[in-house]
């Protein structure tokens, strides 16, 4: 263990918790607490030993200088604080960092530690997942637990999933086994632009974050940037004929599913968040559920510009079950 700054005490804490790789579908996760650091200026006060845990030839260190002489970065999972005011203060732990290679059980067993010495009273976990879902529609996000107290309490899922897993469900598993409630949320990220960065899927992502643990999130450009990010998805659809049959396939499928919900909590729920946005006054550009950034698309080299991949819709029997792959926690 590396020990950076004196742990501090802390208000009601949660940890949050985000590992960019298999579990962080265009990046979303990991930005979405990379953005919660910086917004509220995060304390690093330790970071986990990266010799334990990594491949350093699966991720590799970074050399730079500094004023001329050379430093390297490690690959690593960091430990910061942020303190939020208000009301009702609350302490945020945030955890970031890469996938380990190895170790995991240690890795969980390490973080763990952390939050029982922090008093951490709940860990909440970010992934994103790629999915059928269209980029004109709001941002599936599931949340789910393997506590069936928490389940009904929270209003979250009881996970069911069973299936190759990531450390976002090993990490779950552990906290479960050691007593501490945990919570994954899991973003759908459209398949046919999986490219990172997706500013729609990690807004919703801090939506969500936002709703269950009843705390006011500053979003600052992030909402502009998924405006953004959501026309430039829409102007290379319409290049493309395929493409744009294929979105408004996913469209309908999509609408028919979710007409009953379109009437019922998901409207109370977004009526809710304007509330409390409007009465706290703005944080910055204030919410969307749209898009923004025209960068994660792959290019098309025959032409020099970026265009989404063409899709290759799978017969329906072949289609992977999303809801399983959210439930993998």
């Amino acid at each position: 263990m590396i020990e950076l700054e004196g742990v501090p005490e802390l208000v009601d804490p949660v940890m949050v918790v985000a590992f960019e790789g298999w579990n962080d579908a265009g990046d979303a996760a990991s930005t979405a607490v990379a953005h919660l650091d910086r917004e509220w200026k995060g304390e690093v006060f330790a970071a986990l030993d990266a010799e334990d845990y990594y491949d350093f030839q699966v991720n590799r260190p970074t050399v730079w200088l500094d004023g001329g002489v050379r430093k390297i970065t490690w690959p690593t999972t960091r430990l910061s604080v942020v303190r939020v005011g208000g009301d009702k203060p609350r302490d945020l732990v945030l955890v970031r960092g890469i996938e380990p290679s190895m170790r995991w059980r240690s890795f969980c067993n390490e973080i763990l530690g952390f939050a029982h010495e922090l008093g951490v009273e709940l860990v909440v976990i970010l992934g994103a997942l790629l999915g059928d879902t269209p980029h004109t529609r709001p941002v599936p996000v599931s949340g789910v637990t393997s506590d069936p107290d928490l389940a009904r309490t929270m209003n979250l899922e009881e996970t069911r999933y069973e299936g190759p897993t990531g450390i976002v469900g090993i990490l779950q598993e552990a906290c479960t086994h050691a007593g501490v409630p945990a919570v994954s949320l899991w973003a759908a990220v459209p398949h046919y632009v999986s490219q990172p960065p997706n500013p729609k899927a990690t807004l919703a992502l801090l939506n969500r974050l936002e709703d269950l643990i009843d705390l006011r999130i500053p979003l600052g450009e992030l909402a502009e940037d998924a405006r953004a990010w959501q026309l430039g998805v829409d102007q290379l659809a319409a290049e493309d004929s395929e493409v744009a049959e294929y979105v408004q396939s996913l469209e309908e499928a999509r609408d028919t599913a979710e007409l009953p919900e379109a009437s019922g909590e998901a409207i109370a729920r977004e009526f809710e968040r304007y509330l409390r946005r409007r009465d706290g006054g703005p944080t910055g550009p204030g919410h969307a559920t749209d898009g923004g950034d025209t960068s994660p698309f792959l290019r098309d080299t025959t032409s020099d510009r970026t265009r989404p991949p063409k899709p290759k819709p799978q017969p329906k029997d072949e289609q992977p079950e999303d809801d399983d792959q959210a439930d993998d926690d």
